[in-house]
């Protein structure tokens, strides 16, 4: 991402805060895993998107028509002896020259120079709640000027929640970020065609999770967006198994939800096939019900539909599938309106995509659903879910788990799917195993 797209949002988000308000976003802090050791850094999404700054121990700060900078960024100081140990830094001159900041100050200035930037502000953008640290330093510094208010000072009036502006925003993707997402799309479909590539019975779930990893990884991307779920027989049927430890069986499917981050933006793919190559009767059954499921749901993603039409349409499908498969009886209106598919299939059918996998961004407005607008990625994910021990379901339907979930940008037209390059249908995952 280029700075001129990050300048751009600065831009945008200033002109929806007005002159007479200041924004304060901090960075993430730096997270022990144990004892010395960190967890990778990864900037918060927020700080991010508005920054490029890929630093911890920052601030930034945005004034409309500040008249000595309308981008302040508060960083660590060049340390020729840290940065031997840790890598460069980019300084208060990197900040400036490489990152788009208007003026730059070391990070221990904070204290002695925000306080005067905020006295000169009627209204506070923020996020509350995220760093409770930070939030207590901003509350400090406010009481500072409360407190000189003898003194001709006045304390900002207003805080508003910077998140509710800024999630807007996010929600809405530029080309830049459509076309970064589509390679980070593309990258995962990649691993998904090597791990059905690599599977063998015998096999463990992390050796599968190993390949998504390697080609993660040798195409680029920094780490996975989530916890990689390879889910074998069974285990599919946990809807969030990141276990990963289990011997993959001959006659099992095996379920992998995974998707790489690229460049702080995430992709996300479920594909499910079986362990030997050959979906037997049974897998087959229930596969096609899911995936004639995702088709119907994906027909319904386009601008001037709401959120809810494409899991209503899912549920629909699904529900009439369950009826075929002697799973569930009933007349299908009624089933559908009592839920009873809950029992099989028990979240909804997508979610908000981008820099977060669970991306910002409100699914409903008041109390109705949002209306889908070009622009907008989200997942759409049915499945099926047959756990052992499932009240009224034959023992030769348990342990299969089944879902099938890609990315998809709706278009002025309609859709587009950003992860096409991930086999889905029967012919073409068996076609792909048998190579």
């Amino acid at each position: 991402m280029n700075q001129a797209e990050f300048a751009r949002r600065r831009k945008q988000l200033m002109e929806q805060m007005g002159r007479g308000a200041i924004a304060i976003l901090p960075a993430a802090p730096l997270r022990l895993r144990n004892r010395d050791t960190e967890y990778p850094y990864r900037p918060d999404s927020d700080f991010y998107y508005l920054t490029g700054f890929p630093e911890p121990e920052a601030v930034a700060v945005l004034i409309p028509g500040h008249a000595h900078g309308e981008y302040i960024l508060f960083s660590r100081e060049r340390d020729p002896e840290k940065e031997v140990w840790n890598g460069a830094r980019a300084g208060q001159e990197g900040a400036c020259r490489d990152y788009g900041a208007d003026d730059a100050f070391p990070i221990d200035d904070l204290d002695d120079i925000l306080p005067g930037l905020l006295e000169k502000c009627e209204r506070v953008y923020c996020v509350m709640g995220a760093q409770p640290e930070f939030d207590q330093h901003l509350i400090g510094w406010v009481n500072q000027i409360r407190a000189r208010s003898r003194a001709g000072l006045r304390a900002p009036e207003e805080f508003i929640a910077l998140d509710q502006v800024l999630h807007e925003m996010r929600l809405f993707k530029s080309r830049a970020e459509i076309a970064l997402m589509k390679k980070a799309a593309r990258i995962s479909a990649g691993a998904h065609k090597r791990a059905m590539r690599a599977c063998k019975p015998g096999m463990m779930e992390y050796q599968i999770e190993a390949e998504l990893r390697h080609e993660f990884m040798r195409q680029g991307s920094q780490a996975p967006a989530y916890n990689s779920i390879v889910a074998g027989g069974a285990n599919a049927c946990v809807l969030h198994y990141t276990g990963n430890r289990a011997p993959l069986k001959d006659g099992d499917l095996l379920l992998i939800d995974a998707g790489a981050e690229l460049d702080n933006y995430a992709s996300d793919i479920t594909r499910t096939f079986p362990v030997n190559g050959r979906f037997s009767a049974g897998q087959r059954a229930v596969y096609e019900i899911v995936l004639e499921a995702q088709y119907a749901a994906l027909a319904k993603v386009k601008p001037g539909n709401h959120w809810n039409d494409p899991h209503q349409a899912a549920v629909r499908v699904l529900t009439k599938g369950l009826i075929e498969l002697g799973l569930l009886k009933g007349a299908l209106p009624k089933l559908i309106k009592e839920q009873a598919y809950r029992r099989f299939y028990m979240h909804r059918t997508g979610h908000w995509l981008g820099m977060d996998v669970h991306d910002v961004g409100d699914y409903k407005i008041g109390d109705a659903w949002r209306v889908l607008e070009p622009g907008m990625v989200l997942t759409v994910e049915p499945g099926l879910y047959i756990a052992p021990g499932t009240s009224g379901a034959p023992k030769k339907w348990w342990g299969i788990g089944v879902r099938i979930e890609d990315d998809v940008h709706v278009t002025p037209r309609g859709h587009e799917i950003l992860s096409a390059d991930a086999p889905k249908t029967v012919a073409e995952i068996e076609s792909l195993m048998a190579h």
